[in-house]
């Protein structure tokens, strides 16, 4: 197929799915999308990174599928291409190593299973991907642990002190991004270090390869070659028996010979069910870490480095919203910020609060704010500059007596809280509520400025 009726033919897709999808997720989903070529039914588009491509087959493949097999036949089948180390086009990174990125873009491509090269000693591609350093992870309270121990052992592989080292936690919260900026740090340090990353998906399929082949010794000698072993995702093994047998005696040489081993799963070890008791006892040896949901900090601190990578000017009230309303993942935080530069690219718009909600609305559950009496409380100690423990406290200094009586109305009027209920937490009577609350409507009926400094709490709590 030539370029241009690959073009053409690519288009016809295009118009195919736009049936399929709202307009805006197909502005930001399918527009950054080029083909690269059409060989023997095997269509290759390029995508702009990995993360692209895990949302493409989790949110699109419905109305993909069915468009490619209209315009391209039935038997097509769908390669993405992304830029990973150890290819030879070179990928852009300030913050990795200009020695690292001279060392990988030596290597080749390996072929779909690693152990067809023969010479056991020669180099190897590690799977990495240059965007998944430390430089790039995020970290606050939520990851603190994790990323210690991951820096830990990047910086000194041979300690043993945590190995194995198992990762779990939820989708999203970045186990691919830590273990691989492992993986960066000690190629780093040592480029000869034969360091590789793959997913226990990948790990499966060459091995039943190899199985069919009989080359199953062949399959074990390459993986008792690794220094340091980065598995992925490995309650995919779950019910592969004959799959997890291999791998336990590639585990155990790898322990007994100090080699490093890393795994990341949905669940802790005493959690994974359909994996050999053997097995699943070798995973509890070394150190278990949890990776938890992003906080706040975490999730503002992604939000604004993003921003900064993509070139986005985007306003702290829009980091804020998106950082409260967006919580379950770094992944759903990274799918909102590439579907804001879709929008502000190819509309050639400005980012603001608008446009955050419409984007945000179509791709993930709005978390509708609790408006505690606590909330209530940091906004408008927030607004005065103040802690807002001293709301709560018993002085009577004007300032703060005042601040008091504006969450007494706003608990009542806005929260929608009972004049008892507020009373309880403020461990006052009902009474001294129902007078805070008339001083000020007294207040706000006489005093503009006053009133205008409460609707911008107000906005603040409705936001």
């Amino acid at each position: 197929m030539t370029p241009t009726d690959l073009i053409n033919a690519w288009n016809r897709c295009l118009d195919l799915i736009k049936g399929g999808v709202p307009a805006e997720q197909f502005n930001a989903w399918f527009t950054p999308i080029t083909p690269v070529s059409c060989i023997n039914n095997e269509l290759h588009l390029s995508v702009p990174s990995e993360f692209f491509a895990e949302r493409i087959e989790e949110n699109y493949l419905m109305v993909l599928k069915p468009a490619l097999r209209e315009v391209f036949g039935p038997n097509v089948s769908l390669m993405y291409d992304f830029m990973r180390v150890g290819q030879a086009t070179s990928i852009e990174s300030d913050t990795s190593s200009t020695d690292l990125k001279a060392e990988l873009q030596k290597q080749q491509p390996q072929s779909g299973n690693p152990f067809d090269n023969n010479d056991i000693a020669a180099d190897i591609d590690p799977q990495l991907n240059l965007h998944y350093n430390f430089e790039n992870y995020c970290g606050s309270d939520c990851n603190k642990l994790a990323i210690t121990i991951g820096q830990a052992i990047a910086d000194n592989p041979k300690s043993q002190t945590y190995n194995p080292l198992f990762i779990f936690g939820s989708t999203g919260v970045g186990k691919t991004h830590l273990i691989q900026a492992i993986g960066i740090r000690i190629k780093e340090r040592d480029p000869h270090a034969r360091v590789l990353y793959l997913t226990s998906k990948v790990f499966e399929d060459q091995y039943i390869t190899a199985h069919l082949q009989n080359k199953t010794p062949d399959f074990i000698n390459f993986y008792q070659s690794i220094d340091v072993l980065l598995l992925d995702d490995i309650h995919d093994l779950a019910g592969k028996k004959s799959t997890q047998n291999t791998f336990f005696h590639i585990f155990n040489y790898l322990q007994q010979h100090q080699r490093q081993l890393i795994m990341t799963s949905d669940c802790r070890p005493s959690e994974l069910e359909g994996i050999v008791p053997r097995l699943l006892s070798r995973f509890k040896w070394g150190m278990t870490v949890q990776l938890e949901k992003p906080d706040y900090q975490l999730r503002k601190e992604v939000l604004l480095r993003r921003a900064k990578q993509d070139g986005l000017e985007i306003g702290l009230d829009v980091i804020d919203y998106i950082a409260r309303n967006v919580t379950e993942s770094v992944r759903e935080l990274e799918g909102v910020m590439v579907s804001l530069f879709a929008h502000a690219t190819i509309l050639n718009s400005d980012v603001n609060l608008d446009l955050a909600k419409r984007v945000i609305s179509n791709s993930v559950k709005i978390n509708k704010r609790q408006l505690t009496i606590d909330f209530i409380a940091q906004v408008i100690a927030d607004h005065y500059e103040m802690d807002a423990d001293v709301l709560f406290s018993k002085s009577r200094k004007r300032e703060i007596s005042d601040a008091r009586q504006l969450l007494m109305y706003l608990a009542s009027t806005v929260g929608k809280m009972s004049s008892t209920k507020i009373g309880m937490h403020l461990e006052r009577d009902h009474g001294t509520v129902l007078h805070g609350c008339k001083q000020i409507e007294m207040r706000l009926s006489m005093d503009s400025r006053f009133q205008s400094e409460v609707d911008q709490i107000i906005a603040k709590l409705k936001a």
